[in-house]
């Protein structure tokens, strides 16, 4: 079981972003991914996601073995697929817990209802190990939310959804040290063998306490080098000089 890219190529407002990307991600594993800004980490996640501003002009999508090329973003979602945002969105209106419920209530079959004792306890079980305030489930999403609660709430939102591959694009932009062990021993806790994620960030600290398996470094739209952790310390030492040889 695996979310694996093939040969994609992807572009938007008519730019080439993507330009043969491969990556295998299965589960079980923590794959980050490193590079300049501009070479196409965000948008490859978002490629995934299904965001609309974003055309795929080549290659595959596979979930699984299944191509989710003609499904909407929503239809990911609830395949599996979770993205947490480098710049959480605000949605004026809608408290956390109306937000969360009714995303969980969309994942039921017909009929079928979230019991609303077990959705309580879940969420504030949740809530304690970020160390979010309980306020925070009558607050409407994101709305006057530090960038520390924003991406807290993000983390929230991908343990109560309990996806199967998880894409982190940048989550640790932002943080004080405080809030990014918080954030990591959440991402932490949902670590196991059916579920993989993507990291997508500039800075080894994030990885000093999420443990990739795999780093991937990307430029110009495609993966130009991977290898083990090691290759993270030898970024943050070396920079992205090597890139220079390969262009």
């Amino acid at each position: 079981m695996s979310l694996t890219i093939e040969n994609l190529h992807a572009s938007v407002d008519g730019t080439p972003i993507l330009k043969g990307l491969n990556l295998v991600i299965p589960v079980g594993e923590v794959h980050a991914i490193m590079g300049p800004n501009g070479s196409g980490k965000s948008t490859l996640s978002k490629v995934i996601a299904g965001h609309d501003d974003y055309v795929v002009t080549g290659g595959r999508v596979l979930l699984d073995g299944v191509d989710i090329a003609e499904l909407a973003v929503d239809e990911r979602s609830r395949a599996g697929i979770f993205l947490a945002f480098q710049y959480p969105a605000e949605v004026p209106g809608v408290s956390n817990a109306n937000f969360l419920r009714a995303a969980l209530q969309a994942r039921l079959p017909k009929g079928e209802e979230i019991d609303a004792v077990a959705f309580y306890k879940q969420m504030y079980a949740r809530m304690d190990e970020l160390e979010m305030d309980r306020k925070f489930t009558g607050r409407a999403v994101n709305e006057g939310f530090s960038g520390g609660e924003k991406k807290r709430n993000e983390i929230l939102q991908m343990m109560m959804l309990d996806p199967r591959y998880c894409l982190l694009d940048e989550t640790d932009s932002g943080l004080d040290i405080d809030a990014l062990q918080v954030v990591a021993k959440g991402v932490n806790s949902m670590r196991s063998a059916n579920r993989g994620f993507l990291v997508i960030t500039h800075y080894q600290r994030l990885l000093d306490y999420i443990k990739p398996d795999n780093v991937h470094v990307m430029a110009d739209g495609q993966i130009v080098k991977s290898g083990g952790p090691e290759l993270a310390l030898e970024l943050e030492k070396s920079g992205y000089d090597f890139l220079k040889q390969i262009a």
